[in-house]
């Protein structure tokens, strides 16, 4: 055996004397002694073998005869690819687009795929070119590709659909699959539109999950076919197995809504999470959103906190926002304020228009301290929104103005954005109605605020209601209608508004154009002051001391009164501590308003 290795050695130096047999030799042995044949192979490459040179290339980026090195291989490719070889060339530009390949080099020089971030097209594009210039159907389509994908100064897209048609011409799967895409987006009849869909057809039966995606795209889009949401689920199935990130979250997508077929509420979020783990943050965001509703599958909190996080550290603004809410409630997890505010910065520094009206809201009230040290320009934001036409914007803005939140406080300027926001934001019509009532930033106008008043009570606001019914009341800027004021209050009631309760307790009291109801306002008193209001307070502890609308009872009479001082109730100590000198006959004044 050692005189048949010494023997073999003998023959290999002697072939490597030769490029040609060295190489011819190398190829022998190639697969029973790779060691040998990869120095066989590089002494015909340094002897000015292409072919050669590209084999060693090879070598080194299978790690066969010897460790995968990938700079290793990049130099053999370029040498023969300086020589004119055209599969060096192809590989050169490959590596430059798209890294080392993640398959076997022999299955094919070009696989479509997304280019790499960093990826090199100024290196690419002068190899791409000369491999396609010599007839290369691979280099044809990855040269129209960087036409299509690249820098904007390289883009020539008619170019591009020259080369894509060569490289189909020639069968080559990539080369339809890219002439396919191209023609989809210039079609503008049936015929172009099926001419397009034969080309991704045929890219899809060599196998490209690229193309089976676009297929089933086309099919539950109804592009360029009729709608064919079972078709579409095979194609997405086809390219989701083939590890098509964006197929696989479609795919999910359509099994969880049942649509192309049964509901398969398991595979689909299995589906939707191998695509939220490979990178996609739509997925991942639907996850959450998913995991945050009752649907196919039982709401799930923190799963939902899980997903919106992971969608949120990849840029997802509205991921952002959701989980920003869930820390602000505490649904599902640990209620943060801190943590809330920290997420609804991330998607209002995106952008989003919701989180920086949520933001602005907490950071009003004083709910995060996070943020206290350096504020984010809530201001600004609302102001660039304001100036764009958005009407959320303009009220938010408004109020900042008006507070005085980030800028100067200015009510001129506040009216201006109030009234501006006012057709369409129904608190942007309470807040202008306020500024006309109380006068402020614009000549006082009673009839004008009980115009706007009305329109935002009308659609449904609370406080604006009530506002309204006190108009009535007193007759600002309307009739006194006290009967009015009454079905106003009694529409703020259905909302807990305790201040309209005890409107109405004061309206029953007597002294008002509604008869006098001692009953009616006793309960209304009960239900103003159990929600914490003062006056009603102490005016059910004067009823109950009295027996009026009811029993008398000492007791309660005691209770309410001491709960009326704690609310701070004018007068409510001095009548108590009569009341604690005298309770026999302390006789207090019932006046709603004292």
């Amino acid at each position: 055996m050692a005189r048949l290795n010494v023997l073999a050695r003998q023959l290999d130096r002697f072939a490597a004397l030769s490029p040609n047999h060295a190489r011819a030799r190398a190829e022998h042995i190639s697969e029973t002694a790779p060691e040998r044949a990869l120095l066989l192979f590089a002494a015909a490459a340094e002897a000015g073998d292409a072919e050669a040179a590209f084999i060693v290339g090879e070598h080194y980026l299978e790690g066969k005869g010897t460790l995968r090195h990938s700079s290793e291989a990049a130099r053999w490719y370029h040498l023969a690819a300086v020589a004119g070889h055209t599969g060096a060339q192809c590989r050169l530009a490959q590596i430059y687009l798209f890294g080392l390949p993640k398959v076997a080099p022999g299955t094919g020089l070009f696989e479509m795929a997304e280019a790499e971030e960093g990826a090199d097209f100024h290196a690419a594009l002068p190899w791409a070119r000369r491999a396609a210039e010599a007839g290369v159907a691979d280099a044809q389509a990855m040269f129209a590709y960087i036409l299509t994908v690249g820098p904007e100064q390289m883009r020539d897209l008619e170019v591009a659909l020259t080369w894509y048609q060569k490289s189909a011409e020639q069968d080559c799967p990539q080369g339809r699959l890219g002439y396919g895409t191209a023609l989809m987006l210039r079609a503008d009849t049936a015929e172009k539109t099926s001419a397009a869909r034969d080309q991704l057809a045929r890219a899809a039966e060599a196998g490209l999950p690229a193309a089976h995606y676009l297929l089933g795209f086309g099919a539950e889009r109804a592009v360029g076919t009729v709608l064919n949401e079972a078709q579409a689920r095979h194609h997405y199935k086809v390219a989701a197995e083939a590890g098509l990130i964006i197929a696989q979250a479609r795919l999910g997508l359509l099994l969880l809504e049942g649509r192309g077929g049964p509901v398969d509420a398991l595979n689909g979020e299995s589906w939707l999470r191998r695509a939220a783990l490979g990178g996609d943050r739509e997925a991942a965001a639907l996850l959450g959103d998913i995991y945050a509703r009752d649907g196919a599958l039982p709401p799930n909190y923190a799963e939902a906190a899980r997903w919106f996080r992971i969608a949120a550290e990849g840029g997802h603004k509205a991921a952002a926002r959701a989980l920003g809410m869930l820390y602000l409630t505490g649904t599902g997890i640990g209620r943060d304020p801190d943590e809330a505010a920290v997420w609804l910065k991330h998607a209002a520094d995106a952008g989003d228009p919701r989180a920086q009206a949520d933001l602005a809201a907490l950071l009003q009230a004083g709910g995060a301290s996070t943020l206290a040290v350096e504020p984010p320009p809530v201001h600004e934001w609302f102001e660039t929104a304001a100036k764009q036409g958005d009407p959320i914007g303009a009220f938010n803005y408004a109020v900042c103005l008006a507070e005085g939140i980030g800028v100067p406080r200015n009510d001129e300027h506040a009216v201006f954005w109030l009234k501006r926001a006012a057709e369409d934001v129904v608190d942007a019509q309470y807040w202008y109605a306020r500024m006309l009532a109380e006068g402020r930033g614009v000549e006082k106008d009673d009839a004008e605020a009980a115009f706007w008043f009305a329109r935002a009570a009308t659609a449904g606001m609370t406080e604006a209601q009530v506002a309204l019914a006190e108009f009535h009341v007193n007759g600002r800027g309307v009739a006194r209608d006290h009967q009015l004021a009454k079905s106003w209050f009694l529409r703020a009631v259905l909302a807990g508004h305790a201040g309209a309760m005890f409107a109405l307790g004061a309206l029953h009291d007597g002294g008002h154009d509604i008869e006098t109801n001692l009953e009616a306002a006793r309960h209304w008193f009960a239900e103003a002051a159990t929600r914490g209001h003062p006056i009603a307070a102490l005016m059910l502890a004067r009823y109950a001391m009295r027996g009026l609308g009811g029993p008398r009872d000492v007791e309660a009479g005691r209770r309410w009164y001491a709960q009326a001082v704690s609310l701070g109730a004018p007068e409510a100590a001095n009548e108590l501590a009569a009341l604690e000198q005298a309770p026999a006959v302390a006789q207090a004044p019932l006046a709603a308003g004292n």
